[in-house]
């Protein structure tokens, strides 16, 4: 891909797109092959996000995943969702997250309450 650049529509526009970026991968910010590489990127990203759409996460998995990136343990999960056995339940998806308890979640770890909001598998199906 080389000259202007155009919006990715195909998969070779995709596939020409990457081997771009390969080659351009490292130019500093600020010089036109930076500002190429910049423009590329965000065209892929637009392209894999529409091609690809990606469904949000589970909440339960989304809490699991915070407290292994955190290094936490079940039990740091007790103030924000309440007894061991409670924490327990919602973990097994056994009960479902209450409003306060997506709030104190998001406060907490930081998970988006879009995520935290969302049925669990359980749920939806």
């Amino acid at each position: 891909m080389t000259g202007d650049v155009k919006p990715i529509r195909t998969d070779a526009d995709h596939a020409a797109a990457l081997a771009e970026i390969e080659r351009l991968w490292g130019a500093e910010s600020g010089t036109p092959a930076g500002d190429r590489l910049d423009v590329l990127a965000t065209l892929i990203d637009a392209y894999e996000a529409a091609r690809f759409p990606m469904d949000p996460p589970d909440p339960i998995d989304a809490i699991l995943f915070r407290l292994e990136q955190q290094g936490l343990s079940r039990k740091d999960l007790e103030p924000m969702i309440g007894s061991r056995a409670r924490v327990a339940e919602v973990l097994n998806r056994k009960r479902s997250l209450s409003i306060e308890m997506i709030r104190r979640l998001h406060a907490g770890l930081g998970i988006s309450a879009a995520v935290l909001i969302r049925p669990t598998r359980e749920e939806a199906a």
